[in-house]
């Protein structure tokens, strides 16, 4: 997963037209929060915070594209009794600012071990969604000394990308197009609930698309059975069962016999966006996965 060139916007001004929508959009966020910004040695993260000061982190990696604003279902139920971090990520459009290539596994582990470092973290819960997942179970793999536990939701590297997750994300493209009355249909139809976002989320993504020139970056590999098999740390996989990502039955297999003591599960009718289709069962499958961590180190 080698990246060759570090993604900008297309203008400042292109930058600043995206900005004023991604604060829009983060007023979906509940109140209050506030943001701060950790240098590494690959950029500028910005980082939101929610919830109290104290207590075990949970530390939130969006998917391919994204940023933190598409966690907004979440927050009020993680951040009731724990510290919550959305992450901006450097090769995404956002408000991190990237400087230097994060060529390949090892880099990636390191600006995100950094940014746990900048934040005073330790012992953090590490949920991704989508490419958000393999950054997490890539840094299981690469640099596990701050994680107490990992919950990947239909990542990406367990199974090579198909061909078909590219269809789906273009026939979300043309649903955009349906009026509003008929997206939520459409959204349901094509498990892509993107389709009946909030407008304030799907303005920034759209911008995105004209005026961001991505990190030249492949799809994300599939680790191998050594890598998976290397992991310490508690891990919890959530797939939807109408994945366009992943075959659910396989990830199970593979995950739950390679990764010591792995739990997984597949979330019936949820899609690949399962944290927007079912944002009340994620939220209450990752506190009971942190709460069994937390009572398994203090027992």
């Amino acid at each position: 997963m080698t990246r060759t060139s570090v993604g900008h916007f297309t203008s400042v001004e292109a930058r600043a037209k995206f900005l004023a929508a991604y604060d829009r959009a983060m007023e979906l966020w509940p109140d209050p929060r506030r943001e701060l910004d950790v240098e590494t040695s690959y950029g500028t993260v910005h980082v939101h915070h929610y919830g109290p000061e104290a207590g075990e982190p949970i530390v939130l990696l969006h998917g391919h594209a994204g940023h933190a604003s598409n966690w907004y279902p979440q927050l009020a139920a993680l951040g009731e009794n724990h510290p919550v971090y959305a992450i901006d990520t450097l090769d995404d459009p956002g408000r991190s600012v990237q400087r230097a290539v994060a060529a390949g596994c090892e880099e990636n582990a390191a600006w995100l071990d950094e940014t746990l470092a900048g934040l005073g973290l330790e012992r953090v819960h590490l949920v991704g969604l989508s490419y958000g997942g393999w950054l997490a179970l890539n840094q299981a793999i690469h640099a596990p000394g701050r994680l107490a536990s990992v919950a990947p939701l239909d990542p990406a590297g367990i199974e090579k990308v198909p061909a078909r997750f590219y269809l789906h994300a273009i026939a979300g493209l043309f649903g955009l197009l349906a009026p509003k009355r008929l997206r939520p249909a459409v959204a349901r139809l094509l498990a892509n609930p993107a389709l009946s976002a909030p407008p304030e989320m799907v303005a920034p993504l759209m911008l995105a698309m004209r005026s961001y020139r991505p990190t030249r970056r492949p799809p994300a590999r599939p680790f191998t059975d050594e890598e998976l098999a290397s992991i310490t740390v508690p891990v919890f996989v959530l797939v939807g069962s109408r994945s366009a990502l992943l075959r659910p039955r396989k990830v199970l297999e593979r995950t739950t016999a390679l990764i010591p003591g792995a739990r997984a599960e597949i979330l019936k009718g949820a899609g690949h966006g399962l944290t927007l289709e079912q944002p009340d069962v994620v939220n209450d499958r990752l506190l009971e996965f942190v709460s069994f961590n937390r009572e398994a180190v203090q027992g």
